[in-house]
């Protein structure tokens, strides 16, 4: 359940702090006072979008405190999925929006939409004019109808949405199989052509023109090559002159000085090092010198090689491992033209395999379905009657349709309230009072059987009065005594009912605020008062007391 909501900064609300409790809530108050602005911020709190707007004018942000109160054990594997901290039955869930961001977080730990959104589904369901507005919509009702026979056949349901994704996955591919084995020959030859044209060129690796490039740039310069290196080996270990005979002359010279002082060893050492290292790289240089060569065989080979190379990367990619990756395509392409024919066949069989599977796996659903509407549709009746809609009849139609992803049925509300009427989609009901006691009737069953903590009314009563708010109100009640209710109401036979009432009234002096009062026996009998008569006389507070009297 709802134990407290606070809010900060919110729409007109400069800071609020309001305590539930169990059984029936009542809010009520004069019309744009903002009665709506609770229930609101509890969706809200639930959302996963939220408008800036919310925020109240003059501040940096709003924040919205929700503190529930539950120990239902599916709570503790979701919050040991999101990391959530979670000692007890206390679960604060907190929404700070700003003008650039909004933060969720969930015992202190930040949560993404999925986290609050499951958290709703165990805890919450908010009635409003809204939702009665997609009540209405033939489209939710396979919903309604597959939630109210959850227990039963929702793991089938799951199981063969799976498979109908997988089903249509093939069929998309056994379409792409389809037309590629349209292909003409012309469009065979053409890919064996550009394979073939790849393929004689015998690639190497994906780096071989920069290697091959590499080497053509050493034989175009191999003369000058030749000279350079042949310098720079002479003037290391050349007859006269040369680096190692200075160095051999400066050795003697040192080893005379070391053997005279042993501290000029260790620059002995180094120098010999030096002319070792100098001996190598001369015979580096010599090697080097002796192999280059004017090959001009070699030459016109790799530019006769990287001649194709080019051609081949003006028409398939601007590198070798994108021709590359080019000819494996065609190849693909190729093969798939080629072997689409027992491709198709063997795809088609699994399909139709598949389709056989998911058209059982359907029947089953529907013969659940069937049978939920004839049980749900009986006791909506039930409480229709209950509602002071004695000669209502209600049915929930199950058609057939085609395999979708829901299924074969298309499920349809239908709804006649009068006894010269037929049966009639439930979109065709003319008076809001009879569409608020079929949402009322459709919602006590759904409470009864399901596990949902609060279900909050946002002006249920509309279009009713007489017996059926005494009808309504008593429903009501008697829901109160399974679950939390918050109830928004303008009749005062509803109001009565209440566990606690709670007063809503706008301000405006230097600015317009929103408080909310908890009323006592003495103030909710003016508040009962005006409900019923308008104004607060002696007549309209006699009636007031009697509603509480009852």
């Amino acid at each position: 359940m709802i134990k407290q909501i606070k809010l900060k900064n919110y729409i007109l609300i400069d800071e609020l702090t309001v305590d539930f409790d169990k059984g029936l809530n009542v809010i009520t108050g004069e019309t744009g006072s903002g009665k709506s602005i609770l229930i609101n911020a509890i969706d809200i709190a639930f959302s996963n979008r939220v408008s800036k707007e919310v925020i109240r004018t003059g501040a940096d942000k709003a924040s919205i405190e929700l503190l529930l109160i539950s120990d239902k054990p599916q709570l503790q594997p979701l919050f040991d999925e999101y990391g959530i901290d979670f000692t007890g039955e206390e679960i604060l869930l907190t929404k700070e929006i700003t003008p650039n961001a909004v933060r969720t977080r969930i015992n202190g730990t930040p949560v993404n939409s999925d986290c609050v959104k499951r958290l709703k589904e165990m805890f919450l369901d908010i009635h409003s004019q809204h939702q009665t507005y997609a009540f209405m919509q033939p489209k939710y009702h396979i919903t309604l109808l597959d939630n109210y026979g959850k227990d039963v056949y929702s793991k089938l349901l799951e199981e063969y949405g799976e498979l109908f994704t997988t089903y249509k996955n093939m069929q998309k591919r056994l379409e792409e199989l389809q037309s590629a084995s349209d292909a003409t020959d012309s469009q065979i030859d053409f890919l064996k052509f550009q394979l073939d044209e790849i393929d004689s060129a015998e690639i190497k690796s994906p780096t071989e023109d920069e290697d091959l490039q590499k080497e053509l740039t050493v034989l175009e310069n191999a003369e000058k090559l030749k000279e350079l290196t042949g310098v720079a080996y002479w003037s290391i270990n050349g007859d006269d002159g040369s680096i190692i005979e200075s160095l051999s002359s400066i050795k003697q010279n040192l080893s005379k000085a070391a053997s005279m002082d042993e501290s000029l060893a260790e620059q002995e050492e180094r120098l010999l090092d030096l002319l070792e290292g100098l001996k190598d790289l001369s015979s580096e240089l010599r090697d080097y010198n002796q192999s280059l060569d004017n090959d001009t065989a070699r030459l016109n080979e790799i530019q006769e090689r990287l001649y194709i190379f080019d051609k081949l990367k003006r028409k398939y990619g601007s590198t070798l491992e994108e021709v590359l990756a080019a000819r494996d395509k065609f190849e693909a392409e190729l093969n798939s033209i080629e072997n689409s024919t027992q491709n198709i066949e063997e795809l088609k069989s699994e399909i139709a395999g598949t389709e056989t599977k998911l058209t059982e796996m359907a029947q089953e659903i529907s013969e659940n379905r069937q049978n939920y509407a004839r049980v749900l549709s009986t006791l909506v009746e039930e409480k229709l009657y209950q509602l002071e809609l004695p000669k209502a009849r209600f049915k929930i139609n199950v058609d057939r349709k085609p395999l979708s992803p829901d299924g074969i049925d298309n499920v349809e509300f239908l709804i006649s309230t009068n006894v010269s009427e037929t049966l009639k989609p439930l979109a065709k009901i003319a008076s809001g009072g009879e569409i608020s006691r079929v949402m009322l009737a459709i919602k006590s069953i759904f409470a009864q059987s399901d596990d949902i903590d609060t279900v909050i009314f946002d002006e249920i009563d509309t279009g009713i009065s007489g017996k059926a708010s005494q009808s309504v109100a008593d429903e009501i009640k008697e829901l109160a005594k399974y679950r939390q209710i918050i109830v928004i109401t303008h009749q005062a036979i509803i109001a009565s009912k209440a566990d606690k009432h709670f007063y809503v009234a706008k301000s405006q002096e230097t600015e317009t605020k929103v408080n909310v009062f908890v009323l006592d026996d003495e103030y909710r009998i003016k508040a009962l008062a005006e409900l019923a008569g308008g104004e607060i006389n002696d007549q309209s507070i006699e009636f007031a007391k009697s509603l509480l009297h009852h």
